[in-house]
């Protein structure tokens, strides 16, 4: 089955850096578009890059020249880098993937930034 695990969250400081990561299995990976996702509080789950199976991407406005979004397919991993933060990157961060007309998530991670 479709398994996605992300880690890499946490507390940092406004400016500051984080690398989060998803690790995938249950489908060819190499295959398949890869999303990260973020929801804050009270807010609607927002996209903030995407990754194609040739290494295509794309960012989400407010996220655009800060955050930067790749693929390791030999180890079947999604990474976001992610630079500058802000007190509203404030979020969890989910990985998607779309498999069958499905949508898969992970469990989330926590980012959180200090003003």
């Amino acid at each position: 089955q479709v398994q996605l695990v992300e880690s890499g969250g946490g507390l940092v400081q406004a400016g500051g850096s984080l690398r989060l990561s998803c690790d995938a299995s249950g489908f060819i990976f190499s295959n398949r578009d890869m999303r990260w996702y973020r929801q804050a509080p009270g807010k609607q789950r927002e996209l903030v890059a995407s990754i194609s199976s040739a290494g295509s991407t794309d960012y989400g406005g407010s996220v655009k020249g800060r955050f930067n979004i790749s693929r390791d397919n030999d180890k079947n991993t999604v990474y976001l880098q992610m630079s500058s933060l802000k007190p509203e990157d404030t979020a969890v961060y989910y990985c998607n993937v779309r498999q069958n007309f499905r949508n898969y998530w992970g469990q989330g991670t926590q980012v959180t930034v200090s003003s």
